[in-house]
C-alpha cells in the first residue's frame, strides 16, 4: 500500500515538493491550502500598482495537478495537528497521514499591534495586493470629487519597511505618480503627493551589499520618493502615523512591509518552535518526530553556515522542497542527503532601468541589473501562457509608460464601493 503524504501549504516549498513527487508510485500525496491557487509573491507589488493582472501570477492547484495520478488537492485551512493520531484538523474536515509536511510559509508581522493590523495594508497574498490597488485608486477618485486640501493625509502614501517589498513598492508608486496619474487625473496637481518609505535602519535593503543599498537610496531619490531612516513606527490611528522619535505623518494610506512571521499551527509543544518557526534537523524533520517535516519559511534549521537559521527566501524554500523530495524517493534513510543552502544572491528593482543585484562573486546595479531582474523573474513564472502575458504587459508599459490595469474591483459592501 502506498504511503500517504499530506502537504500543508502550496507556496514555493510545498509546490516544489509536490511536483517532484508527481506520479511517484511510492506515495499518495494530498496538498492542502486555504487558497485554491499558488501565488508568485515576488510580483505582488506589480499587482498592487496596477502593472499586471492577479491571474498572471496565480496558478490554480487543480490545473497544476490536472494530469497527476497520485496528487489530490483540498481547499481548507488547517487549524490543528494531532501528531499522536497522525491527523490534521481543517475547517472542512479531518485528514490522516503517514508523513506530514508543513509548508505554511509566513504572514505579515505586525509585532502584536492589533490596531496596526486592522488599519494598515499588508501584502502577503493576492487579495491583499488587490486591496492595496483598490484602496490607492479609490483614494484618488475620492480626492477629485472632494477636492481635499493638499496637506491632507490622502496626499501621503506611507510604506513601512525598507526591504525588497518596501523598496519595490516605493519605486513603482513613484513612477505611477510621475508618469500615469497626471494623465488619468489631468485636473489634479500631484506635486504634493508624497511617497514616503520609512526604515528602522540607516539604509534601504539592509540585507544586501553596501553598494546596492547606496544605489537603491539614490534611485529612490531620483524618482522623488522620500526615504526616512532610523525611524520606528509605534502607532497608527487611521489618520496619523506616529514614530518613536516623536515625528508623525498625516496619512490615510499605509502599507505595512516591515517584516514577516511564521504561520504556526496548533499542536506542538513550545520546545519544537523558535521565533515562530519549527525546529528541524538537516533533513527537515521537525524536532522529536520522524514522520513530520517542515520546509521553507516555516522551518528553522541551524547549520555551520547559518547558525541562526536560513533567511526566509524563495530560493531556500524551493531547494528544501526539492531536497526533501529526493530523500523521500530513496530506498533507505541511510541514503538521505542533508540540506545545504547555496546562496545564489539577491536582487531588487526600484523602477525602470533601476535595480540592484548581489551575486556571490560580483554585484552590479542600474539598467543591466534591471534587465537581469526581469529575465530571471519571467523564467520563474510557471506557465508559458503567463510568461507571455507578463512579457507583453511589461513591453507595453516600457514603450508607453502606461498600463490599462487600473481597475477598482472590490466585493459588494466593501469600503471601496461606498458612495
Amino acid at each position: 500500500m502506498r504511503e500517504k503524504i499530506v502537504i500543508i501549504g502550496g507556496g514555493f516549498a510545498g509546490l516544489q515538493l509536490a511536483r517532484h513527487l508527481n506520479n511517484n508510485p511510492k506515495y499518495k500525496v494530498m496538498v492542502i491550502d486555504k487558497m485554491n491557487h499558488h501565488m508568485f509573491q515576488p510580483l505582488f507589488y506589480q499587482v498592487a500598482t496596477g502593472r499586471i493582472e492577479p491571474s498572471n501570477i496565480s496558478f490554480p492547484f487543480r490545473k497544476i495537478f490536472q494530469k497527476s495520478k497520485n496528487i489530490q488537492f483540498r481547499m481548507t485551512e488547517i487549524k490543528q495537528i494531532i501528531p499522536a493520531e497522525k491527523k490534521v484538523i481543517g475547517e472542512e474536515g479531518v485528514f490522516t497521514y503517514d508523513k506530514l509536511i508543513i509548508a505554511t510559509g509566513c504572514k505579515t508581522n505586525f509585532f502584536g499591534n492589533q490596531k496596526m493590523q486592522h488599519l494598515t495594508l499588508g501584502m502577503k497574498n493576492t487579495q491583499e495586493a488587490i486591496s492595496i490597488r483598490n484602496h490607492i485608486l479609490m483614494t484618488f477618485e475620492k480626492m477629485i470629487i472632494e477636492r481635499k486640501a493638499s496637506d491632507d493625509g490622502n496626499w501621503n502614501l506611507v510604506i513601512v519597511g525598507s526591504g525588497p517589498t518596501g523598496v519595490e513598492l516605493a519605486g513603482a508608486f513613484s513612477e505611477m505618480k510621475s508618469q500615469i496619474l497626471p494623465r488619468d487625473y489631468p485636473r489634479m496637481n500631484f506635486s504634493d503627493l508624497n511617497i514616503i518609505l520609512i526604515s528602522a535602519g540607516d539604509k534601504p535593503l539592509e540585507s544586501m551589499s553596501t553598494d546596492s543599498q547606496d544605489a537603491a537610496e539614490k534611485y529612490l531619490k531620483q524618482l522623488g520618493a522620500k526615504f526616512m531612516k532610523n525611524e520606528r513606527v509605534t502607532d497608527y490611528d487611521g489618520e496619523t502615523v506616529t514614530m518613536a522619535s516623536g515625528n508623525s505623518i498625516p496619512t490615510t494610506n499605509v502599507i505595512w512591509a516591515a517584516g514577516v512571521t511564521g504561520n504556526i499551527i496548533d499542536g506542538f509543544n513550545p520546545e519544537n518552535i523558535v521565533r515562530n518557526r519549527y525546529i528541524v534537523n538537516r533533513y527537515n524533520q521537525v524536532k522529536g518526530y520522524d514522520n513530520i517535516f517542515a520546509i521553507g519559511d516555516i522551518a528553522y534549521m541551524e547549520t555551520p553556515k547559518y547558525p541562526h537559521g536560513h533567511p526566509q527566501l524563495a530560493n531556500v524554500a524551493i531547494n528544501q522542497g526539492k531536497n526533501l523530495a529526493k530523500n523521500l524517493k530513496k530506498k533507505s534513510k541511510k541514503e538521505w542527503i542533508e540540506y545545504e543552502y547555496r546562496d545564489l544572491g539577491s536582487m531588487a528593482t526600484v523602477g525602470k532601468h533601476r535595480a540592484v543585484v548581489d551575486l556571490p562573486k560580483f554585484k552590479f546595479q542600474g539598467f543591466l541589473a534591471w534587465y537581469f531582474w526581469m529575465f530571471l523573474h519571467l523564467m520563474l513564472i510557471l506557465s508559458v501562457r503567463n510568461k507571455i502575458a507578463i512579457f507583453f504587459n511589461w513591453m507595453w508599459s516600457y514603450i508607453n509608460k502606461d498600463s490599462s490595469l487600473r481597475l477598482i474591483i472590490a466585493p459588494a459592501g466593501s469600503n471601496c464601493t461606498e458612495q
